[in-house]
């Protein structure tokens, strides 16, 4: 089954899902699980494109209760939460793996990070450039416009491709040939 972009892999009961499958979504968001009368419902696990998940039972396509996981395995906890709270601020590989020598610094949790494409920030869920205002995930598929507030919060937040000089520049030196 085709449903705009998406597809469906998984036991019928009179031509609607049902029982088990696999739901894709445009996005490449997958669920696993449990399918009933056309809606989640049940056990059920939705697989993020960037390696996160969330198991959860649904009910009727509502999820009633569940666990997100983090691509890098950290579990998210609603209670008793010690990452990224203003006392700790080290990313999570930083927590698990240590931190890097003096002179290294690890810019996101990814080590090496990703390089941003010329002009474009990293989102956090892909590049986004700002003479476009598109975000595209990291394979380059589109994700989402940006809105003003959206573009405002990533041109002043997020890592930039390096596009421009910064730093001393010698007296007698220019950065342009002339």
């Amino acid at each position: 089954m085709e449903f705009m972009r998406s597809s469906y892999d998984g036991n019928y009961n009179n031509g609607r899902m049902e029982g088990t499958g696999e739901y894709t979504l445009p996005t490449h968001t997958r669920y696993v699980g449990e399918i009933k009368d056309g809606m989640f419902h049940g056990k059920g696990v939705l697989h993020f494109p960037n390696g996160s998940k969330y198991e959860g039972t649904w009910e009727k396509g509502i999820c009633k209760e569940g666990k997100y996981t983090f691509s890098d395995g950290l579990e998210y906890k609603e209670t008793d939460w010690d990452y990224c709270d203003g006392k700790e601020r080290r990313f999570y590989s930083e927590r698990c793996n240590g931190l890097k020598p003096a002179g290294e610094s690890q810019l996101t949790d990814r080590y090496p990070p990703r390089a941003i494409p010329d002009g474009c920030y990293d989102s956090g869920d892909g590049f986004y450039d700002p003479s476009t205002r598109v975000v595209k995930d990291y394979d380059g598929n589109f994700l989402r416009n940006a809105d003003d507030q959206e573009h405002v919060w990533i041109v002043r937040t997020c890592r930039k491709s390096w596009d421009e000089f910064i730093g001393h520049c010698p007296r007698g030196n220019t950065l342009e040939e002339n």
